[in-house]
């Protein structure tokens, strides 16, 4: 057998085994809070496994004991990536199941995109409380830092552990039943916000900002929104002067209701009380 034979049937064969083992499609990752997850389809049937191999760009491959011949179509690697602000890169294998054996010393495989934890997780939304003080002249915003998929020393770590003084919140807020908004940007978890009209309420929502991102990762999820109560409003701040004159008319209507329902059961019952007694015969003196 001539050598150019030879090796077409040693690539037939090998095609012909790793027909067995249809590569991964979609490889993609997914990752919020640092919990970082690699998906990829389709799901394997019974004659065929999954394998992750993963490592930093240009180092050596890894293996999570978690994603060896699996049958997931997922594989959790919060844990694994240890150096948060590396790029990382993994491949999908696809072997034979669990317990099974094969001829092949190299499976199908399908590679990831690169993936930069630090650079590219997504922050989610933040929670906040609103105080004021006595003369209801600053509002302060408490926030309250997102949790990471992370621990250290029995600890979850949040996204302030990580990203440090890199972390900013960005607040935007408006005059509550008003469009226009104003946007303010602090450093710190507890922010002061001074230039709100007294008497007026507010509503807030937050965002983490991370500027030393790409633009498109700076901004974390939106808060939900949250607005500061004010016990001295007017009802006419509160709603508008044809709502209050509706409301009122209603009021009276409902009062003039009240009044003639009373003054008509009245009369019936005076003209009933006549009529018994008109009808009651004089006693024998």
């Amino acid at each position: 057998m001539t050598q150019p034979a030879y090796i077409f049937i040693v690539l037939l064969a090998i095609h012909f085994v790793s027909g067995f083992y249809p590569r991964a499609q979609n490889v993609t990752w997914k990752s919020t809070n640092f919990k970082t997850i690699l998906t990829w389809e389709p799901k394997p049937s019974a004659n065929y496994s999954y394998t992750v191999e993963f490592s930093v760009v240009g180092g050596d491959k890894q293996r999570n004991h978690h994603c060896i011949r699996s049958s997931n179509i997922i594989c959790d690697l919060s844990n694994s990536l240890t150096d948060l602000q590396a790029c990382y890169k993994a491949d999908v294998l696809s072997e034979p199941p669990l317990g099974a054996t094969s001829e092949l010393t190299e499976f199908p495989h399908t590679s990831s995109p690169q993936f930069c934890p630090y650079q590219e997780t997504d922050i989610d939304r933040p929670d906040f409380e609103l105080k004021m003080n006595e003369d209801k002249t600053i509002t302060t915003v408490y926030v309250t830092d997102p949790l990471t998929a992370l621990f250290k020393d029995d600890r979850q770590l949040n996204i302030r552990d990580i990203f440090s003084d890199q972390l900013q919140y960005k607040v935007t807020y408006r005059r509550n039943k008003s469009t226009g908004k104003k946007v303010h940007f602090s450093k710190s978890s507890v922010i002061e916000l001074t230039d709100l009209d007294q008497g007026e309420s507010y509503c807030f929502n937050i965002q983490a900002y991370i500027p030393s991102r790409s633009t498109d990762k700076q901004l974390g999820k939106m808060s939900v929104i949250k607005c500061s109560n004010n016990d001295d409003q007017s009802i006419l701040k509160v709603y508008s002067f044809p709502v209050v004159a509706v409301a009122i008319l209603l009021i009276l209507l409902v009062i003039g209701i009240i009044i003639s329902v009373t003054v008509v059961c009245c009369k019936h019952k005076k003209k009933a009380l006549k009529s018994g007694r008109e009808g009651v015969p004089l006693q024998d003196v």
